[in-house]
């Protein structure tokens, strides 16, 4: 019965040991602003890495909400305003993928590089609007 018992609590502390995930040196939020790219149009980021796994978001300051239609004109097809931003970060180099908010079959889809030196994460569109933006902790 003892030995039962001293394997079972050993089991349930490696069990234990073993749902801790693991914390890497780029945990935490980061937040910045990116150039305006070929769009000319800047985006603030706001990234939060835990345990490596990557979830953020950046929103195009220079988007506006519906405007009025004066020339009875269809409606241009609503841009890019906000963009979720996922993955893993492995090493001082890795990728990311965005997701655009976007309305109907216009499904916008970003590859993004990501390069860490220092304190600095420096974040760049693969693809779109070729956008940089720098990141710092905070």
């Amino acid at each position: 019965m003892t030995k039962v018992l001293a394997f079972v609590l050993a089991f349930g502390l490696s069990a234990a040991a073993l749902a801790q995930p693991a914390t890497t040196p780029l945990d935490g939020s980061w937040r910045g602003t990116s150039d305006g790219g070929s769009c000319n149009a800047p985006l603030d980021y706001v990234i939060t890495i835990e345990a490596g796994l990557v979830d953020g978001s950046a929103f195009d300051t220079t988007a506006r909400g519906p405007q009025p239609n004066l020339k009875k004109a269809p409606p241009p097809a609503p841009g890019a305003g906000l963009w979720q931003i996922y993955g893993v970060a492995k090493g001082d180099a890795f990728p990311l993928r965005a997701l655009a908010s976007t309305k109907g079959a216009n499904r916008l889809s970003e590859k993004l590089s990501v390069a860490v030196q220092g304190s600095t994460m420096t974040v760049t569109e693969r693809g779109g609007c070729g956008r940089t933006a720098r990141l710092s902790r905070g």
